[in-house]
Parts: C-alpha cells; structure tokens; sequence
C-alpha cells in the first residue's frame, strides 16, 4: 500500500536537526502499518515495542525517563548494540506507558542523535493521564484514512492517479466516466486501510463493508474504555446522530436531533470527546470571510461529519448497491457523502481546515469556506450534475472573492470566473486555481 504519509517520514529521517517523531491519527487508520513499512526499506535495524501489548516489558523498559537508560535497557532486551545511524526505535500505542511518552523529551535533549518514533492514536493521546507531554520536544505528522489518490494506488489504478496529478484537460475530460465509477467504489470502500486491504483481495464492497462495521463497533469499545464514565452514554447518542444530522436539508449540526429537549451544555464535551479522538470532523459557521477565518468563528453553529466517508456510509445504514445504482432514494444523503469526500480531502490532501458561511437569516449557505495562503475560497459541493447554486452566487456578488470552486460530478472545466472541480479532483484543488484566472 502506498501511502503520502511515507514521504514526510522520509523527509524527517533526513534532517539535520530532527526530534523524535510522533505519527497521529485516529485508530486502525494505519499508523503501525506505515511505521513497519518505512522501518524495514529505511534501516537496517529496528527496535519496536508494542506497548500495549506487554506491561511487564513496558515496567522493565521504562521504570524512569532517562533517553540513555532506556537505550541501555533495549540492547539487554534485544542483546544487541544501537547504532544510532542505522537504527530505528518505535514506541507503538506510547500513551499506553506514561513515562515513554515523557521520555521522548529526554531524547530530544540528551540523545538527539536516536532516530525515535512514536505511534498513538488521538484517543490515547487526547486522555494520557498520569503522563508529562513533551511540549515543544516532538514532532508530528498525521495520518488519515486512504485518500482518493492512495485508494486508486492501492486498487492497481495508479495510472489514473498520474493522470488526475499530470494529465491534460483533454484527457481528463476522457477519462471522466471511469474516474466517477471508482468515485462511486471509494464513497462505499472509504479510505480505512483494512476495509481497502479487504476489498483489493475480494473485489467485493460488501467484504468492506463488513470491516467498517466491526470498525465502528471497536470505537464503540473504546468510548466505554477511555471516556469519562458520565460522559459514554452522551458520545454514543451524539455518535449515533452524525447520518441524521447529515441527512438533513441543512446540514447543521441540531441539538434537539439527539433527544427531545437536548441542551449544548449536556453535550459540548462528548462532542468535544469524538474531535480529540479524531472519529469527527467540526465545520464551524463563518459570518464574515475575512481572513483569518478562525477570528470570525461562530462556535454555536456547526457541522459534524465522519472520519471517513466509508465509515459514513455504514453508520448510515446504506448497502453497497444502493450507493452504486444511485438509487433516487437516497438523493439527499448523496450531498452528505460528497461533503464528507470534500472535507477529507480538503483535509489529507490540500492540508486545510474549512469553515463553512451563511448568511445572517441562514438563507444563503457555502457548503465549504477556505484559507488558502490568506485568500478566501468559497467551495459549493454538488452530488449531481445540476449546478444552481444561488448561494454561491449570492457569496459572489456580497464579497466578490478572488476564486470561486464548485465540485460536482460534471466533467473538468477550462477556465473561467468558477473552477469546475470534479469530485474525484479535490485533492488537485490548489493546483486547479493556479491555472483558472483570477476574478478580481
């Protein structure tokens, strides 16, 4: 499998200067996978332990913080030297331990010349308690579920991943219809590496389908196994709410939607419990798109959308044929599952959080509001091939913005005052605006 994530580890084994690494993400998006990968082509030995896993090695290896102790005490456990040229050490599920997560600062500080690595999930980390975070002393990369450029990698259609990255107007314009058929494919398999894995060996969507379930399942164990105890029956109500509130008209986020009577005083935590996990993404509501976005958040409105679109799908209920006939059924949900492809997207592949505008009577709303490089861009997203879009345009002739997107499944455009950005396109969504021309 070949994942975007492997080059940032790359790039932070080369460094002059590096700290120990700290690869982030929610659970089973393949963080150990990814580790395991770049450590048997990189070096030519690895130190792994799976903290998880053994207490008793975990009490043995880490009974204080000292970076050289504990180096010391792997060559015993390994009866081997480290040599810190060509060797890699991995602290798997480090939040397990409290003082491993503690020591990488030692490492940063006394022995920066260990190439150090550390998985935890978000859950984990978000709840180390007992544990003295190493503020300053670590780096980060995250990791998400497969986007829509690694699925087609990991499906044996990296040529048309070449062709969405370099390929001509003309020729993605010819290969539309197969880019929208393995689309359709992504929005049922989504990006989470077993329910690829499964459906690369299968052929079959349905054997996906079965990980996903078993997938939100363990987060349901894990909401029982970390969370306040106060706190698990909320997560679970406002978890199992998230393809409801999608399936709305308006897609923002309702408290009433959860149980009658639903205060945001009996719910902000639990909420806020599933983003530290990194199981949802918040859109929070702008009214002014000005730059910086965040300046001008309206915390009390908000969407909630899925880690992963095929995670979505699931939680929804929809059966793989459904989605792949496109049954006029599911019409409305159909937008929720092209938002929630644009906000992974925008967030794995473009690198930026959105917002999301209305206007003061919520009678004109961009689905997606974006800071790119202090320019705001409006996204409007479309699951069809109808393209009204008065709320875009309204945002246009309010605050005349220097670029305008909208992702639909109609074909690539040339350019003019809106970029026609097919959904399958999203992650090229910078490099598009480079070639429309400017508004202003």
């Amino acid at each position: 499998m070949d994942r975007d994530g492997y080059a940032r580890l790359r790039e932070w084994k080369n460094k002059a200067e590096r700290k120990p690494l700290i690869v982030s993400g929610a659970r089973q998006v393949g963080k150990t996978w990814l580790m395991d990968d770049f450590a048997r082509k990189e070096y030519a030995q690895t130190v792994r332990l799976s903290l998880n896993e053994d207490e008793e090695l975990g009490r043995i290896i880490f009974p204080d913080r000292s970076a050289h102790n504990i180096v010391r005490r792997l060559e015993i456990h390994t009866g081997s030297p480290l040599d810190p040229a060509s060797t890699l050490i991995v602290f798997d599920e480090i939040q397990e331990v409290p003082n491993a997560l503690a020591s990488l600062k030692s490492f940063a500080e006394t022995a920066p010349e260990y190439h150090v690595m550390a998985a935890g999930s978000l859950l984990g980390l978000a709840v180390h308690e007992g544990a003295s975070f190493p503020v300053g002393k670590v780096e980060f990369t995250d990791l998400y579920p497969l986007t829509f450029s690694e699925f087609l990698r990991a499906v044996g259609q990296g040529s048309l991943d070449d062709l969405l990255r370099n390929g001509s107007l003309q020729d993605r314009q010819a290969f539309h219809p197969r880019l929208l058929e393995w689309l359709s494919m992504y929005d049922i398999v989504g990006g989470m590496p077993e329910a690829v894995t499964k459906f690369v060996a299968t052929g079959s969507p349905h054997t996906a389908r079965v990980v996903q379930e078993e997938i939100l399942r363990a987060y349901d164990l894990d909401v029982s196994k970390h969370a306040p105890l106060e706190l698990v029956p909320r997560i679970r109500k406002v978890f199992s709410s998230i393809a409801v509130q999608l399936g709305q008209e308006k897609k923002r986020f309702v408290y009433s939607h959860i149980e009658p009577g639903a205060r945001a005083r009996s719910y902000e935590m639990a909420i806020q419990w599933l983003i530290d996990a990194g199981v949802v993404y918040q859109v929070n509501r702008v009214s002014t798109p000005h730059v910086p976005l965040k300046a001008y958040t309206d915390t009390a409105a908000f969407k909630l959308y899925m880690l992963d679109v095929g995670l979505l799908g699931a939680l929804a209920g929809l059966t793989p044929k459904t989605v792949l006939d496109a049954d006029s059924l599911y019409t409305e949900f159909r937008g929720s599952l092209a938002e929630q492809h644009v906000l992974q997207e925008l967030v794995a592949a473009v690198g930026v959080r959105p917002f999301y505008w209305t206007n003061d009577r919520n009678a004109a709303e961009v689905d997606f509001l974006l800071d790119l490089d202090n320019t705001i861009v409006p996204v409007e997203v479309k699951s069809a091939a109808n393209l009204r879009a008065r709320s875009l345009h309204a945002f246009m002739e309010r605050f005349s913005p220097e670029h305008v997107v909208r992702a639909s499944l109609t074909l690539p455009g040339a350019p003019g005052p809106i970029t026609e950005l097919p959904l399958y396109d999203t992650a090229q969504l910078r490099k598009r605006l480079t070639e429309q021309p400017s508004l202003s």
